[in-house]
């Protein structure tokens, strides 16, 4: 059995603004740890696969990053979207290049900016993922067992239809819900069933490629042109001209939350998706008055605050529940609980004309 792993690398970032900017995204800064976030994903892989069976999909502009980040990654491993079409055109692409390349492959899909913290465990729970996505259409999801009543992620509900595949369990989906209220954010942490979507995935490439026949055939039909036309064309080129018909769709409102087997192990694995500034309080230490204080910092009376210097002193006093972040050209001062709105300064800014900030 040959396996595969797709990362999808195309995001801006935009919720970690300022540091994460569209020349320097969030996936290629040092989140935590000394290597970029997407050093450590394919760090990560790398435990489970050779190089050569990892692809990144990504857009034009990270390309020489991605060269310059992981150069031992194959370059025709590197697929480029000529435009952002959401995840569902993602991996049906890189679905493709993987049949070609490795067929009767079975496929990991992965973000390449989360962190995760228990590597062995992440593995043991892949390998789980893949024995259980090795029957007859079967597609496999991991669910993040919630901590916390979060309103920024999607869920997944579990049935009571349980089994074992390595002393893991593996659940069958019911379904897969919004980003709720917070009411329902914390009935759905006390009633045990419901779990954070990774946006993590498994299946065979055949499995996943009848889907997109079936439930998205106007994908479908775009892939396979594709498909066709890598025979007799530069693979860019076609790529180039085709990709842009695509819709714009996620492969959870495309597919997965349409799809009957579907199954979800439940995880504990020091997940984050590194969403918006706030998660720096999660994959942090904080000091005595519950700040996250990087660079040059003086703080007097200032509590449960997210600070980081870009080198030039910051001085606060008398502050609670901020996020301040000094980059070279820009300050963000933000109020704690508009962390996941950031994303509306950037469309002021580009209201505004002011692309240079972005």
């Amino acid at each position: 059995m040959t396996i595969t792993c797709v990362l999808m690398a195309g995001g801006k970032g935009e919720r970690f603004w300022p540091k994460s900017r569209t020349h320097l995204p969030k996936q290629f800064l040092n989140i935590s740890g000394n290597k970029s976030m997407i050093q450590q994903s394919i760090e990560r892989l790398e435990r489970l696969v050779d190089i050569s069976q990892v692809f990144v999909v990504t857009n034009g502009l990270y390309a020489e990053l991605i060269k310059a980040q992981v150069p031992h990654l194959p370059h025709d491993n590197i697929i480029i979207e000529p435009v952002g079409r959401n995840t569902a055109p993602c991996i049906g692409l890189a679905s493709i290049i993987i049949e070609e390349r490795f067929p009767e492959s079975t496929m990991i899909v992965l973000p390449s900016d989360h962190i995760i913290e228990n590597e062995e465990g992440f593995i043991k729970i892949l390998k789980a993922g893949i024995e259980v996505a090795q029957d007859d259409k079967s597609l496999v999801t991991l669910g993040i067992k919630p901590s916390y009543p979060e309103t920024g992620y999607g869920y997944i509900e579990s049935t009571q239809d349980k089994s074992y595949i390595n002393d893991l369990e593996v659940f069958k989906v019911n379904k897969f819900v919004e980003k709720p209220d917070m009411e329902s954010a914390e009935k759905y942490l006390d009633s045990g069933n419901f779990y954070w979507n990774s946006g993590i995935f498994i299946w065979k490439t055949e499995v996943i490629r009848d889907y997109f026949k079936i439930l998205m055939p106007e994908v479908h039909d775009i892939l396979e042109t594709m498909k066709s036309g890598f025979r007799y064309s530069n693979r860019n080129e076609i790529i180039q001209g085709e990709f842009i018909k695509m819709p714009d769709q996620s492969i959870d409102y495309g597919i997965m939350e349409k799809v009957h087997d579907i199954f979800v192990i439940p995880c504990v694995f020091g997940w984050d998706d590194v969403g918006s500034w706030t998660a720096l309080e999660r994959i942090n230490d904080l000091d005595e008055h519950g700040n996250v204080i990087k660079g040059n910092i003086l703080n007097l009376d200032t509590k449960r605050c997210i600070i980081e210097s870009n080198g030039k002193l910051i001085a606060t006093l008398g502050i609670e529940d901020l996020i301040i972040v000094d980059t070279e050209d820009v300050t963000l001062i933000c109020a704690k609980d508009k962390a996941q709105e950031v994303k509306t300064l950037l469309k002021e800014l580009r209201m505004q004309k002011l692309e240079q900030y972005l």
